[in-house]
């Protein structure tokens, strides 16, 4: 464990590893979270609204359309947002088959204008019984959770069975797919990224709610997250899971206890404006991380040379 005298290190070996790695993510930090630098991550049309009942809105439909191709993800969301309109929440409260139609057409990948209606629907009720997103979250919340899975798990079954009561048990697949649930399997990026948004607050995270901790908070983890964590020692599974995400999570609480979510935002901009692809390019040269991607490409070379004795 790192001590909290900054750059401190101890006689471990691995206290000194770690200590390495939050060198680095500090560095990465100042250098990259600041919210001049957030264009093109969907979080930028969070800033387009200051009420708060209009901003979590947004981060919720902004976090779940958060797949595919950045370029086009801003696309959709600006799209969606200009038949929202200027108070998001306005038109959630009330939402009817007439604004329903104003979203038939659209269209984000696989996630169709009625699955985002379908959403709408359901937070309308969410608004009209509790007051706001968080309010209905933090039903969910106990004290006693290590993290915050079972309160997201809640929160997502809560919302598909208001869907399925109302649909003679009926569940659509692209509703699923915008609440998918950490009790189905799911690592639950885009969810996780929503968290992050709603609960860290710094230059880039608003940090509206203030009932849940964000000591709690979960990596919000995908291929390309997954993959600067490998770079970083962090964890070393083949596939991106749920409990890849609760393990690398893990791995941040060592380096940054009270907020492990921390330096996702900035990791992430490796893979988004450096265009990092895992291959080496002159622009490395630059990164942060060079000395690990080094080390890690020299031991998977002596691992195949090791290997290759059995071949």
């Amino acid at each position: 464990m790192i001590t909290e005298t900054e750059n401190e290190k101890s006689d471990h070996p691995a206290d000194e590893g770690l200590a390495e790695i939050r060198d680095v993510l500090e560095r990465l930090y100042a250098k990259y979270n600041h919210r001049r630098l957030i264009k093109p991550d969907p979080l930028q049309f969070l800033y387009r609204y200051s009420e708060p009942a209009d901003v979590e809105i947004v981060a919720l439909l902004a976090s779940g359309l958060a797949y595919g191709r950045v370029r086009q993800i801003e696309k959709s969301l600006s799209h969606l947002f200009q038949h929202i309109g200027d108070s998001p929440c306005t038109f959630v409260r009330e939402f009817d088959w007439r604004k329903r139609a104003t979203l038939k057409d659209f269209k984000h990948r696989f996630t169709a204008g009625d699955d985002v209606s379908d959403l709408l629907e359901l937070l309308r009720d969410v608004y009209e019984r509790f007051g706001s997103i968080e309010q209905f979250f933090v039903q969910g919340l106990d004290e006693g959770d290590t993290n915050i899975i079972p309160a997201l798990s809640k929160f997502c079954d809560s919302l598909c069975a208001m869907y399925s009561e109302r649909h003679n048990g009926r569940l659509s697949s692209g509703l699923k797919y915008l609440l998918a649930s950490p009790a189905r399997g799911s690592a639950c990026k885009r969810l996780n990224l929503f968290l992050r948004w709603m609960v860290r607050d710094d230059d880039v995270d608003p940090g509206l709610w203030r009932s849940v901790g964000k000591a709690k908070l979960i990596v919000p983890i995908d291929v390309h997250m997954g993959r600067l964590c490998k770079i970083l020692g962090l964890y070393d599974r083949k596939t991106v899971t749920l409990s890849a995400a609760v393990e690398i999570t893990e791995s941040f609480v060592e380096i940054e206890p009270a907020d492990p979510v921390k330096y996702d935002f900035a990791l992430s901009r490796i893979g988004i404006v450096e265009n990092c692809d895992g291959s080496y390019r002159p622009t490395c040269n630059d990164c942060e991380l060079l000395d690990f991607c080094g080390r890690r490409a020299h031991e998977q070379e002596e691992l195949r040379k090791a290997w290759s004795v059995y071949v």
